[in-house]
């Protein structure tokens, strides 16, 4: 038989759903609930490898974690990667099927809604719960039309929907009275209850408010949730998160720079060392300059890699990169800044963007040339001083030249990445490295800053188990399920 189902819609974008539904999970599965996380369709290029050899959103293998699952490509059967202003890679069940434009791809949604289905119902057959997680706004009744993330999945699958409206931003009362205003009936049907995320401040205060929501809507409070100060502490969703100023660390010894451009991919890479007490992570945008004193540059990832190199030599960044580099200062470059690195980098077949070639950094003697099936694969070995290693693949291309001839790393019996000859600067088309205790420590280590201080990979299970007391402290958690369908 088939399990029950909810779904958590928002207000609009950022509101907490996907932490929300995290910690739900987590929740859920103490209880000892078979739970399974789904989000039909999802844009983000903060990806992860599932065990079946695809390619999800990062919130949900996250969700999957909380569960005590592995990811598969069915719990975000629709990803789109963000590759421009106006277009994106889509994603269907873990592969690349094309790319699109803004307007183009909402005419492709009415034939990816079997697939999404689909794939919905084998996680139903598996589980005695499935937190369905919708995206962005369920109120763009504008995009409703063959719509397969909010409503028009909900309505489809017959699955009811709790809204999620975020305090903190303001005007919550109207956001969750406004979207029943402007939802047609039937859609507004499918909602039964409302969570208020994020407050700062007295709960008494909104008392009169969950009120008041509740009379003017008719949909059950089902809590009001305080502002989870640990949710730091989680692998990052978006890149909202980026734009952030956070205060230099008392205990700081080491300096890593991290350019932060438009299309940067896989950017949870910097979590564990952002977790450290000993690392300041400083994010350059466009327009910065690299400080003298940086001990690491580290180039991350990209979904368009030949627009953002291009847009790091507009901004004077690699002036400072490679001025760094000459006064013996470390660099490393992950997936896209790996081949940012290379003498030269060459989409020939417009994979990422406008066909085109461009020089590269040259700090490393390498060469790129976008093309060939996509690589998603877990790996594990050891980097070239033997500190133990695990991570994942997840790039497109072949890199190649005489640098590889000091690999970054060996593994599973092959070598992965180069090194330059004097080591101090390196490329790997590994992420996910820094979760590794043992490799965080040898990059600390080589940097003057001692061994980790933090075993990450114990404290994600730990804030995870936080996030789900925290919720069940102010969620109706029987409600909720009482709720699902």
């Amino acid at each position: 038989m088939a399990g029950r189902a909810l779904m958590l819609q928002g207000t609009g974008s950022d509101v907490g759903k996907s932490l929300i539904t995290a910690g739900l999970a987590r929740a859920f599965t103490r209880r000892g609930l078979a739970v399974r996380p789904f989000k039909p369709q999802n844009m983000s290029n903060n990806a992860a490898v599932t065990a079946d050899g695809g390619e999800i959103g990062r919130a949900q293998a996250l969700q999957a974690r909380a569960a005590g699952v592995r990811p598969t490509v069915d719990m975000n059967p629709v990803l789109l990667k963000p590759q421009s202003e106006v277009g994106a890679q889509i994603v269907v069940r873990g592969k690349v099927a094309g790319t699109a434009r803004a307007a183009e791809y909402q005419h492709l949604k009415g034939r990816l809604l079997p697939v999404v289905l689909e794939s919905f119902e084998r996680l139903r057959g598996k589980a005695d719960l499935v937190l369905v997680e919708g995206a962005g706004s369920a109120s763009e009744v504008n995009l409703r039309r063959n719509d397969i993330a909010n409503m028009g999945f909900a309505r489809a699958a017959g699955v009811p929907v709790v809204l999620v409206g975020d305090i903190d931003r303001g005007g919550v009362i109207a956001s969750l009275v406004g979207t029943k205003a402007v939802l047609p009936p039937d859609d507004a049907s499918t909602i039964r209850g409302f969570i208020v995320n994020k407050l700062r401040g007295d709960p008494s205060l909104f008392t009169d408010g969950m009120r008041l929501v509740a009379d003017l809507t008719g949909w059950a409070p089902i809590g009001l949730v305080p502002h989870f100060a640990e949710a730091h502490r989680l692998p990052a969703e978006d890149a909202l998160g980026l734009a952030e100023t956070r205060p230099p660390k008392p205990d700081a010894r080491i300096r890593i720079a991290v350019p932060v451009l438009p299309h940067i991919a896989n950017f949870d890479d910097l979590d564990p060392l952002e977790a450290e007490p000993a690392v300041d992570i400083l994010r350059l945008h466009p327009g910065s300059v690299l400080p003298a004193d940086t001990d690491l540059l580290l180039l991350p990832g990209s979904k368009a890699t030949l627009a953002d190199l291009a847009i790091l030599r507009r901004s004077g960044l690699d002036i400072d990169i490679l001025a760094h580099a000459r006064r013996g200062g470390a660099v490393l470059g992950l997936c896209g800044g790996y081949q940012m690195l290379g003498r030269t980098l060459a989409d020939p077949e417009g994979i990422e963007g406008p066909p085109g070639i461009a020089p590269g950094l040259g700090l490393l003697d390498v060469d790129t040339v976008l093309g060939g099936d996509k690589t998603l694969v877990e790996v594990a070995g050891s980097t070239a001083d033997g500190a133990p290693i695990m991570g994942y693949e997840m790039h497109v291309g072949v890199t190649t030249g005489p640098d590889l001839a000091r690999p970054f790393a060996r593994l599973g019996g092959r070598d992965e990445g180069a090194r330059s000859l004097d080591g101090r600067i390196a490329g790997t088309y590994l992420h996910g490295l820094f979760a590794h205790d043992a490799q965080r420590s040898a990059w600390l280590a080589l940097l003057g800053g001692g061994p980790a201080q933090v075993a990450y990979e114990a404290q994600v299970e730990a804030t995870l188990d936080a996030l789900a007391d925290h919720l069940g402290r102010h969620l109706d958690l029987d409600r909720l399920l009482s709720l699902a369908g």
